[in-house]
């Protein structure tokens, strides 16, 4: 059966293997970290900031939207928590994180 399979010998003759690069490869590196940092890091900082400093400066009578869409007027506001007014006399608390952004001032009066 080995008539099928041939033989696979070793080429004495062939060289070492050298060095992979001549230095090609670090500036490919470099230029992906760098991109890297410049499209994903960097952008993904200032919006956490952002938000951070949102969250930070919430206070009473402000009108804000939530993640899931819902928007009203804060009417209490604790470490954790928020308390929005929908409606008249319709109260609904929601974290701190489930505030996305802030209205300016009149626009539920609009709506």
């Amino acid at each position: 059966m080995s008539f099928l399979i041939p033989a696979a010998y070793a080429d004495a003759a062939a060289p070492a293997a050298g060095p992979a690069g001549t230095g090609f490869e670090w500036i490919f590196l470099v230029g992906f970290l760098v991109i890297f940092y410049l499209m994903i890091w960097r952008p993904q900082a200032k919006r956490a900031k952002e938000q951070k400093n949102l969250l930070s400066n919430l206070q009473k009578g402000d009108e804000v939207v939530t993640n899931g869409g819902i928007a009203g007027k804060i009417i209490k506001v604790s470490d954790d928590f928020v308390v929005l007014e929908v409606s008249d006399n319709v109260e609904l608390k929601f974290q701190k994180g489930a505030i996305a952004a802030t209205l300016p001032k009149g626009t539920l009066k609009a709506i």
